[in-house]
């Protein structure tokens, strides 16, 4: 029955989305430099244990391929396959499961798992997670604690218990220097919008609190392959999470996507987006974002 009852929550909206979002978007291999299916990168992963969807957060096809990507690895790596999200935070991980493990109610879980104002969009995630037993990972630092370091800096952390220091990676955490603070300058609009470092500690902190738990799952769960969900920010070119996850599990393999909504759908600019990941997702910037 709870089975059902998913199904005909779920199957509507994305059946009317698969119908209509074929001209939304196309997927590029970097590598090949030609378009590929999710079923390509599926396949791929057979050589990854990692694969972060670097996402734009308001994009309904973003999370239509995020959920049909999600599912596919579950079919291709039965009882092997675990979902990581930026979108939960560590402090929240026994609700999380709590609901997954059908003790709570949903309500419940929404409130108390602190879910993000448009968590309809994560929902399908989480509920084909939760009918097919599959882990999920909180993985996100917690936005007190975020926020602590936006305003103390990141050596304020070490004044935390026991208890607030268990939500977070090993302390102190490293401050990326280089390619990461220069984007990080180039999208903050440069230092005078920054008024210091505390900001660019903060998203530090996410990137490496995000890395920590993966890093912590797979070394509990080998052979698992584990989908990562996050802002696209925090892995293009692979840094940020994904620069950290390689200090604290150096020998986990990591592909990545990003996606993009750009003027070149139809004629990708190498030159601008291969560097930013293994493999490119291009919407199309004159069609609607959300629906």
């Amino acid at each position: 029955m709870k089975k059902l009852f998913f199904l005909f929550f779920v199957l509507p909206v994305f059946a009317f989305s698969q119908d209509t979002l074929a001209g939304h978007y196309k997927i590029y291999s970097v590598a090949k430099q030609k378009t590929v299916s999710l079923d390509d990168i599926s396949d791929d992963m057979v050589n990854a244990d990692v694969l972060f969807f670097g996402e734009e957060h308001s994009d309904s096809t973003d999370h239509f391929l995020e959920y049909t990507l999600f599912k596919k690895l579950s079919q291709k790596y039965p009882e092997k396959t675990a979902l990581s999200m930026e979108m939960f935070e560590s402090d929240c991980q026994n609700v999380l499961n709590e609901y997954l493990s059908g003790f709570i109610r949903e309500k419940n879980f929404i409130n108390e798992a602190r879910a993000w104002h448009n968590y309809k969009d994560y929902r399908p995630l989480i509920e084909w997670a939760k009918a097919n037993k599959i882990q999920v990972v909180a993985a996100n630092a917690p936005n007190r604690y975020v926020n602590m370091a936006n305003r103390l800096g990141l050596q304020s952390l070490e004044q935390l218990s026991a208890i607030g220091k268990s939500y977070l990676p090993p302390l102190p955490i490293d401050t990326a220097e280089g390619i990461y603070y220069n984007k990080f300058l180039d999208v903050m609009g440069g230092h005078a919008a920054l008024g210091g470092m505390q900001m660019f500690q903060a998203q530090n902190l996410w990137d490496a609190t995000m890395a920590w738990s993966i890093a912590k799952f797979a070394k509990a769960h080998k052979g698992y392959k584990i989908l990562q969900l996050n802002g696209g920010f925090h892995s293009e070119e692979k840094l940020g999470t994904v620069a950290q996850l390689k200090k604290h599990a150096p020998k986990l393999r990591v592909l990545n996507i990003a996606t993009f909504s750009d003027e070149s759908f139809d004629n990708p600019d190498w030159a601008k987006l291969s560097k930013n990941g293994d493999y490119i997702i291009l919407t199309d910037p004159k069609l609607p974002k959300t629906f």
